[in-house]
This record gives structure tokens, C-alpha cells and sequence, in this order.
């Protein structure tokens, strides 16, 4: 995927052959911290869905690269948090060898951490389930509903009129991310259902992952 600094992306997969990807909502959970470690050192959620068989993200860019130790410091300061929201004071604490990886000082992209993260839960729900292999397709898309094409507010510098504060454009996605479950009859309402931040708008939620001010303004959601 070919990301640019200070856009809006759509970005979603699926499982390999369109399997499950998740199967309790532990694997949700577990999933979304998974989002928070990886994706936040690079930019701001603006909205997303979590699927039996795929996942959706509408995500602002802010860094298409950053330095290497500062996605590692971010991956273990959640991966803590997740295990004392767990197990409370029992939590362990994250002593991660990084020695045989590549340098602290290495930069590391979007493109990488989004391939982090997706193994790194693959990892996790192939051990809770005694399976192997790979759990997604190869590659993210990075797409909107409608055109197969970046949902940017920007294209390689050019403005693109849809994009712009103020366009409905921006907000179609997010109601297209938000009405997955809708539309395959899960709920009768998108705020109804757990697993997307459409409840997190509906209710302007403090512990929302995403930036609801940010995505107010883009999608001009009062």
C-alpha cells in the first residue's frame, strides 16, 4: 500500500479464503489492543468494524515512517496495559528481547507495522486454537466502497474536491465501515452492535480508540 503523509485512509482484510478471524470476544479485545500498539504511533483512528471474517479501518496518516524504538516502546507499553486490564495485579511485566531484530534506530513503516500487527495476532489465535498458518490474506487493501482507489483527502500533493473539509465523501466511508453489521443482519442499528466505533460516536465516548474530534472535523459529524 502506498501511503502519504496527512490523508484518510480506508483500509480493511479479510481471512484467507474468507475464514473466521475471530471467534470470542476475547479475540476482539485482544485484536484491538493490537491496533492500539501498532497503529496509533502512525496517525489517528477514525473509525472502524471488526467482522467475523474481516476488519475495516478508516485511519488518518501522520507518519508513513518512524523510528524503530518508537513503535517497540508503544507495542510494550500496551501490550502492559492490556495485561493489567486482564489480570490486574498480577499482571506480568513485558520483557521483550529485541536484540535479535533489526536496530532501534531503523525506521519502520506503516506498511511494516500493519504486517506486525497481523502476524502478531495470528500468532496468538494459532496458539489458542493448537492450528497454523497463515490467518489473512497477504496483503491490506487500501480502498473505499465505491472507487478501487486511496481514500485520500490528498493525491500526491493534488487536492481532490471529495476529500475536502466539508465533503460528504469522508463520512459515506464511515457510514459504509459503520454499517457492516447492519448490513448482514447482526443488528438493527450500527450503534447497537460491540464491535465498531459507531457507539463511540452515538455516545462520545472518553475511552474511544479513536480520535472522534478529528473525525468530526473531517466528516463534518455534529
Amino acid at each position: 500500500m502506498n501511503f502519504y503523509k496527512d490523508q484518510l485512509f480506508h483500509i480493511y482484510n479479510q481471512g484467507n479464503n474468507r475464514q473466521q478471524i475471530f471467534f470470542s470476544d476475547e479475540n476482539y479485545r485482544y485484536f484491538l489492543w493490537k491496533m492500539q500498539a501498532y497503529l496509533l504511533p502512525f496517525g489517528d483512528l477514525v473509525s472502524w468494524c471488526l467482522m467475523t471474517t474481516h476488519f475495516h479501518w478508516q485511519f488518518y496518516v501522520r507518519e508513513v515512517w518512524i523510528p524503530r524504538h518508537v513503535l517497540r516502546a508503544n507495542v510494550d507499553e500496551i501490550e502492559f496495559l492490556r495485561r493489567k486490564d486482564k489480570y490486574g495485579l498480577n499482571a506480568r511485566k513485558v520483557n521483550r528481547d529485541w536484540s535479535r531484530t533489526a536496530h532501534d534506530n531503523d525506521l519502520v513503516s506503516l506498511n511494516q507495522s500493519i504486517g506486525d500487527l497481523q502476524r502478531s495476532y495470528t500468532r496468538a489465535l494459532n496458539k489458542e486454537r493448537n492450528t497454523s498458518g497463515s490467518l489473512f490474506r497477504n496483503e491490506c487493501k487500501a480502498q473505499d466502497g465505491w472507487i478501487d482507489d486511496f481514500v485520500t483527502l490528498k493525491k500526491k500533493g493534488i487536492e481532490d474536491r471529495r476529500f475536502v473539509l466539508g465533503s460528504d465523501y469522508a463520512y459515506r466511508c464511515l457510514c459504509y465501515i459503520h454499517g457492516n453489521p447492519k448490513k448482514a443482519k447482526l443488528v438493527s442499528k450500527s450503534v447497537d452492535y460491540k464491535w465498531s466505533s459507531a457507539k463511540d460516536y452515538y455516545a462520545d465516548a472518553s475511552n474511544s480508540i479513536c480520535n472522534l474530534e478529528l473525525g468530526r472535523k473531517i466528516i463534518q459529524f455534529v
